[in-house]
């Protein structure tokens, strides 16, 4: 096999090549010293044993004791050498990977299970590590072990040496038939590991609808019933390797058997001393380990090529949403936020029906402006042409007369502020999850923003804004998270702030304290807001109606309400929604 995707690897080894020379020659210095003791012992055999000098046997002896002695120093110091240098691969890998994802479009971290990119991320980098770090750096020992073996032998005993050396033969038959079988089981069983680890992280996430409506038997079962596939298709994997290990260590048992028949018949003959014997089959042990390991190092290396294949499978996926050649940043005297979407149509990936279909809308300088639709109409879509979440079809976004893409994206989400309808909190304090969209805010302006968001519940919290809210901030409620991600919205002073519905989750009294607070936020300030509580529309100085793909209406609140039906048909039924929400 040509292992093409491992090496792709190889260049994340390059910054430790040093080391990697280093751990070369000392393994070796290690291996020679470990084929030198069968030739001291042999000497001290047929010399002063056979002789009766006791002098030179104290001196072989400890001749041989200095050399086992270095030998394993010497072997440490390779797998320290090489650990360091395989462990900092590891590191090198994984960040690229998790900067890969981050740079990677929001689209295809909608197809993609987070179970599969977490066991990319992390077991597939282990299994890659572990062939690198080890299992091909034991190959190129054993191999240089087995040439400087054979060679020995060779000046032991040519007939022995080449019999020794024919038993190579079924071993490489034998290894590339494993081969085959084995890549085909690799593969299934590093899926159907990713296919297990996004089964316990949708149980995780998910438990409090599993609990409330009473589905753990459910969700046990369909837990089992992967665990089990799991299971089976590991089974079939370790009935490979233990039939090839079997077969692989039928292998040097009989060439043991041949050369103990030969060997002692050379010795019948005179061709071969007592000392000679009992080296050759020191020597020939030492080739018995690096027999037994090929099955290992063959298994790693596939399932090495395995893990690469499936995390090039991400390297490969180029982003969507990337800096164009020449993009470059905005500057406070470019302009003061005008938004203008111009025969916009966007299709999501991999589906065929069209949601925006040729919206055109321009938005001044420090106007607010409210989206109403259906639901479904593609609201949201919109909001998420802004901040280049999503990229239009055809048609663009523009930012003070520039195409968003033609911005850095670190420029353009920096001057855009975003806040979900249902938002998202780390597993982080309450500061740490406000202060992501300005790390260098001061505590008075985290307190300004919590204040806007009226969410000074933070106070009455055990730690107050150092409080870890657990992973998706689900120990807060759902309005009380709303409340911190609008801060953090707030908190950046964007010069555009996107509001995608951020108080459905608020109670009438708290919703009212947050619009009145909004009011002197969005002042001076351009905003677009999807608006589902009619409550809401008050912030707007316009309101457009999304149907059909497009823009059909654009003015105030009233003026819609008197001339366009639907526009009433859509707000009435949002009251009603609301009413018996509350009822």
């Amino acid at each position: 096999m040509q292992y093409k995707a491992l090496r792709r690897v190889w260049p994340y080894m390059r910054p430790y090549r040093r080391q990697l020379i280093t751990m070369l020659i000392v393994a070796l210095l290690s291996i020679g010293g470990e084929i030198y003791i069968p030739v001291l012992i042999q000497g001290v055999i047929d010399g002063p044993i056979e002789d009766g000098n006791r002098t030179w046997l104290w001196v072989l002896t400890g001749l041989v004791l200095l050399v086992g002695a270095v030998e394993t120093f010497l072997s440490f110091l390779r797998r320290y050498i090489l650990a360091y240098a395989a462990t900092g691969m590891e590191t090198t890998l994984r960040d690229d990977i998790y900067r890969h994802l981050q740079s990677l479009h929001i689209g295809f971290h909608d197809q993609w299970q987070s179970g599969q990119l977490l066991q990319r991320a992390m077991g597939d980098v282990r299994v890659i590590r572990r062939f690198m770090g080890f299992g091909l750096i034991f190959l190129i020992v054993n191999a240089v072990t087995f040439v400087g073996v054979i060679i020995l032998l060779l000046r032991l005993h040519t007939g022995l040496a080449l019999l020794t050396a024919v038993s190579a033969i079924p071993i490489l038959w034998l290894s590339v038939k494993f081969e085959r079988q084995y890549r085909k089981v690799s593969r299934q069983v590093q899926d159907e590991q990713g296919d297990l680890a996004t089964a316990i992280e949708e149980s995780a996430t998910g438990i409090r609808v599993i609990k409330a409506f009473g589905r753990r038997d459910l969700v046990s079962e369909q837990f089992g019933g992967r665990a089990q596939n799991l299971h089976d298709t590991s089974m079939r994997a370790v009935g490979l390797r233990a039939k090839f290990w079997t077969l692989l260590g039928i292998v040097p048992k009989l060439t043991q058997a041949g050369i103990l028949f030969g060997g002692a018949w050379a010795v019948s003959q005179g061709n071969l001393k007592i000392g000679g014997l009992t080296a050759f089959f020191l020597l020939l042990n030492m080739l018995i380990w690096p027999i037994e390991a090929l099955g290992w190092i063959l298994a790693i290396a596939e399932e090495a090529e395995t893990a690469a294949q499936r995390i090039f499978e991400v390297f490969d996926t180029e982003p969507d949403i990337a800096d164009r050649k020449g993009a470059r940043n905005l500057t406070s005297a470019k302009g003061h936020g005008r938004i203008r979407f111009e025969g916009v149509r966007f299709t999501y990936p991999g589906t065929k029906h069209e949601i925006l279909r040729g919206v055109d809308l321009d938005i001044e300088p420090g106007e607010t402006v409210a989206i109403v639709g259906a639901t479904g109409s593609g609201k949201t879509t919109l909001l998420s042409l802004v901040p280049r979440l999503y990229d239009p079809t055809t048609g663009r976004a523009t930012l003070d007369g520039t195409d968003v893409r033609d911005l850095t994206i670190d420029a353009l989400r920096r001057n855009v502020g975003v806040a979900f309808e249902d938002p998202l909190l780390f597993s982080a304090s309450v500061r740490e999850n406000v202060v992501m969209g300005r790390p260098d805010a001061s505590d008075e302006d985290v307190q300004r923003a919590l204040e806007v968001a009226q969410a000074g519940f933070v106070q009455r919290l055990p730690w107050g804004l150092d409080t870890r809210v657990g992973e998706q901030g689900l120990s807060l409620s759902g309005g009380q998270r709303q409340r911190l991600a609008l801060a953090r919205a707030v908190l950046a002073q964007p010069r555009v702030i996107v509001l995608d519905d951020p108080l459905s989750a608020l109670d009438v009294h708290t919703e009212a304290l947050v619009e009145a607070a909004l009011e002197s936020v969005l002042d001076g300030v351009t905003g677009l807001l999807v608006v589902h509580r009619p409550s809401t529309i008050a912030l707007a100085d316009r309101v457009a109606l999304l149907q059909d793909g497009v823009i059909s209406h654009v003015g105030r609140h009233s003026d819609l309400m008197k001339d366009v039906p639907a526009y009433r048909l859509i707000l009435s039924q949002e009251v009603d929604a609301e009413s018996e929400a509350v009822a």
